[in-house]
């Protein structure tokens, strides 16, 4: 099985592509003294499976905080995945967010680790981090 690191706790898994031969497609054939076989091959599609390290209920607190700091429905969907830009956050909305996510949480995120948060499971996963830090 193939992996593709994205973050330190994200990885990306994809099966190897598989191949399948339909039985009543392969075909057996002479020329002179060889024998060849003639068969159609078609590939199965790669599936990808994205997995969080952080705890469910941090996602979902963290995706409550950037749904009240952009204002956003409760029908609008919000994510692990879902990017900030995607949700038409600039970089003022993206530290409101930040502030807001240190409020709920109880902690303080250093400016270059706040700067790097791009999605809600980037953000869940370093409250993780900082919550396990704090803990010691």
């Amino acid at each position: 099985m193939a992996s593709i690191a994205a973050s330190s706790s994200t990885s990306l898994l994809a099966r190897p592509r598989q191949l399948v031969i339909a039985a009543n497609q392969v075909k057996c054939f002479s020329y002179g003294r060889r024998s060849y076989l003639s068969f159609n091959l078609r590939q199965l599609p790669t599936r990808l499976t994205v997995s969080c390290a952080a705890k469910p209920e941090t996602v979902e607190k963290v995706c409550a905080v950037v749904r009240k700091q952009l204002s956003l429905k409760e029908e609008d969907e919000v994510t692990a995945a879902t990017k900030f830009l995607a949700l038409g956050a600039d970089s003022l909305d993206t530290v409101e967010i930040v502030m807001g996510l240190e409020e709920e949480f109880g902690i303080e995120m250093a400016e270059e680790k706040a700067q790097s948060i791009a999605t809600v499971e980037q953000a869940a996963e370093l409250i993780e981090e900082l919550l396990l830090e704090k803990a010691k």
